[in-house]
């Protein structure tokens, strides 16, 4: 009895405070956010953005345990005592011009920087040990960032958090552009977030429809944050942000109408269960503003007004913690249809399918008097196969020529005649009102000289090919198939009697 009594009261230290106290509230939160915005091309963007805050003082306290924040980069900012870091994987370039200004701009190829506590003696080991560190954990090649691309900016790349000072010493930037960003950078960028990919906004993230966009930018902003009001104390932010522009006629099979599914091949059925907030955010403020050119399925239940980027804009908000946002079926398809063509024309546009139909592209817009229009198109080049070149692939290639109608307004008035009566060529026209008259033009066929390769060369590589197994293979025949035979010379005869009979006389040896 002696010795139950301690075994006991052991159990009771280890289930005490479990049992009988109150549990910790949890120090971390979660809150997930997807942006939809209709671009003025045409096209559409999607923002994703996961923001882990975690009150915790990574490099006073001594954090063996990580519930939401991911542990390779707690252990990170306390091991190289970092202050921020900060790094984007982008593939592709933002084009300002027609998509207007997104809400975090990136390079394209990989970009890093990192602000370092004054506590840092040698800043640059630092730097190369945590470039090194960040290479195996997101995949990249970020372990070629070294002494010649590296810089020390003086007054670009402040501090996006709190910060006791600004002394650039303590901060570096690298820039890999040729960098190339595919799956193997997304799957651990996922598994950084609390569900991965397994459920909430996360879902949608599948690689093949994400690479098959023209932008693509990931990127990871940790920084340090006032915990409340009076800013007593800080809190840790880790930002993960994916931006993708999704074709809208490739997407929506020539319509500029679009919905989850056709971006991402899947639907919204729950939020992630670790998420205090889940929502999705489209921008409809052409349908608030431009008498109703958009209709939102379903519609929203609340809106969001505010100034974004310098414009006030209004967003649908759809919040997937909310039970009537999901429907019966547990399934959240946003769409997004427009009523009417968008401004003074609409466009067609039918993708090609490589070695089975060609492109179309139609236009119908309406041009000033004495104006200048150009039309671009972006493409990418193919090698075709060797069986597809023509007889003379050096001369080039021919592109169809375009097709131009117009109506073309009338300086006179035309008079009613009678189309039997009137002459032939008169009689080609489609019919028009007297105002205008119909026109069609053809541009010339473009010649377009594409890359050949040198087809002299399988030539002669066949002549010589056939030489060599032509001498080879004979060779080889003749010994296989040719018998051989030895004769012995006769010993007698008449003929060489009479000979040896000759010599003897003459005194030469016989035969």
């Amino acid at each position: 009895m002696a010795a139950a009594a301690p075994l006991s009261l052991l159990v009771l230290l280890l289930l005490g405070p479990g049992v009988w106290g109150q549990t910790e509230p949890p120090r971390d939160s979660l809150r997930e956010e997807l942006v939809i915005t209709p671009l003025p091309s045409g096209d559409v963007a999607a923002t994703f953005q996961f923001r882990t805050r975690w009150d915790s003082e990574l490099q006073r306290e001594e954090v063996s345990h990580y519930r939401l924040f991911p542990k390779a980069l707690g252990q990170l900012i306390s091991k190289y005592s970092l202050r921020e870091l900060h790094l984007s994987l982008t593939q592709g370039f933002w084009r300002t011009r027609y998509w207007g200004t997104p809400f975090l701009q990136a390079p394209s190829g990989a970009e890093l920087w990192a602000w370092f506590q004054d506590t840092v003696t040698d800043v640059d080991k630092s730097w190369k040990e945590l470039s090194n560190v960040l290479s195996g954990i997101f995949c990249a090649s970020l372990n070629f960032i070294d002494s010649t691309n590296t810089v020390t900016p003086s007054a670009s790349f402040k501090p996006l958090g709190l910060a006791n000072g600004t002394d650039h010493s303590f901060l570096r930037y690298a820039v890999l552009p040729r960098e190339v960003v595919c799956t193997e950078n997304l799957t651990p960028w996922k598994k950084l977030l609390p569900c991965s990919s397994k459920a909430g906004l996360s879902v949608l993230l599948k690689a093949d429809r994400l690479f098959h966009t023209s932008y693509h930018s990931q990127a990871v902003h940790i920084r340090p944050v006032c915990r409340d009001a009076r800013c007593a104390s800080i809190s840790w932010e880790l930002r993960q942000t994916l931006s993708v522009v999704f074709d809208a006629f490739v997407t929506g099979q020539g319509k500029q109408d679009w919905s989850l599914f056709r971006m991402f091949s899947r639907t919204l059925t729950e939020p992630c269960p670790l998420a205090s907030e889940s929502r999705v955010y489209v921008d409809v403020t052409n349908y608030s503003q431009d008498n109703e050119t958009l209709e939102v399925y379903p519609p929203p239940l609340t809106t969001y007004q505010d100034v974004v980027l310098g414009t006030r804009k209004t967003y649908a908000v759809y919040d997937l913690l909310d039970t009537a946002v999901i429907n019966n079926s547990r399934s959240l398809n946003l769409q997004l249809k427009w009523k009417r063509p968008p401004g003074n024309g609409y466009i067609h546009y039918q993708p090609a399918q490589d070695r089975m139909q060609p492109h179309l592209l139609e236009m119908l817009i309406q041009l000033p008097a004495s104006s200048v229009t150009k039309v671009s198109i972006q493409f990418e080049r193919a090698l075709l196969k060797w069986t597809e070149y023509t007889p003379d692939p050096n001369h080039g290639f021919y592109v169809s020529p375009s097709v131009l109608s117009a109506l073309v307004p009338s300086e006179v008035t035309a008079q009613p005649v009678d189309w039997e009566e009137s002459p032939l060529f008169n009689t080609l026209f489609p019919a028009s009102d007297s105002s205008s008259y119909f026109v069609r033009l053809y541009t010339e066929p473009l010649l377009v000289s594409l890359p050949t390769p040198d087809f002299s060369m399988p030539y002669n590589v066949i002549c010589l090919t056939c030489t060599v197994v032509a001498v080879c293979y004979g060779s080889f025949y003749n010994l296989l198939t040719r018998t051989f035979q030895i004769e012995e010379p006769s010993k007698g005869g008449l003929a060489r009697r009479l000979a040896n009979l000759i010599r003897r006389a003459r005194g030469v040896p016989p035969l």
